[in-house]
């Protein structure tokens, strides 16, 4: 189902000076330099934005930064420094997200009510598509833009290459593929997934069982 994307205004952007990208040796990223004071964009979601961001699924961000993170190199961050990514079995053109139930809870879409501010970004890149709870998410090339919950704390990017679908997202809105991890990792699961009960002592485990394709009971 396609979605309705939200056109930019023009803004004045500030750019950033971005140097050459640093040897990959692990999946732990830290922050970057402070970056310089963001100019805003203005962007156009439906009525009522704020009430649908309280219901909706997803993390609000007020603003868009390209980084330079160690290892890593150019990747684009949230208002607090979460590293953002894209997902490969999403459309760009058209943009539509088609990551939700407990995917979105595991790869939290990033959200935007009405004025986002970017910093080291095209303007002409970013853009927004609706959800299907109504809200309103943030693309960049047209990818919607997604967190991970399995980083623990700002400038990590533990989701690179989850799955074999899920990356790093480049300023310019491509896969940041300088650094990739040894085979395939899996995501975590769901944060409101339950633990598995224990079997009862002399018990037999049902023959007709079979384990989830994924952590979380999930597909790719």
């Amino acid at each position: 189902m396609h979605r309705r994307v939200r056109t930019a205004l023009a803004v004045t952007l500030l750019s950033v000076s971005l140097t050459g990208l640093v040897a990959c040796q692990g999946q732990l990223g830290e922050g970057a330099a402070p970056p310089a004071t963001p100019a805003p964009i203005q962007l156009k979601p439906g009525e009522d934005a704020a009430a649908e961001l309280v219901a909706a699924v997803g993390t609000p961000t007020g603003q868009l930064r390209a980084k330079k993170i160690a290892k890593m190199g150019s990747v684009v961050t949230d208002g607090e420094g979460w590293v953002l990514y894209r997902f490969d079995k999403d459309s760009a053109d058209p943009p539509e997200s088609r990551c939700s139930g407990d995917c979105a809870a595991v790869w939290p879409p990033v959200l935007v009510d009405e004025n986002l501010e970017l910093t080291g970004l095209d303007a002409k890149l970013v853009g927004t598509v609706e959800r299907e709870d109504g809200s309103t998410q943030v693309t960049l090339a047209g990818w919607p833009l997604y967190r991970y919950v399995g980083d623990l704390k700002p400038g990590q990017w533990k989701g690179q290459g989850v799955g074999g679908v899920w990356f790093v997202v480049a300023p310019d809105g491509k896969k940041n593929l300088s650094c990739l991890p040894k085979g395939t990792p899996k995501a975590v699961p769901p944060p409101s997934a339950a633990p598995e009960a224990s079997p009862e002592p002399g018990a037999s485990p049902a023959a007709d069982a079979s384990p989830s394709p994924e952590p979380g009971g999930y597909t790719y």
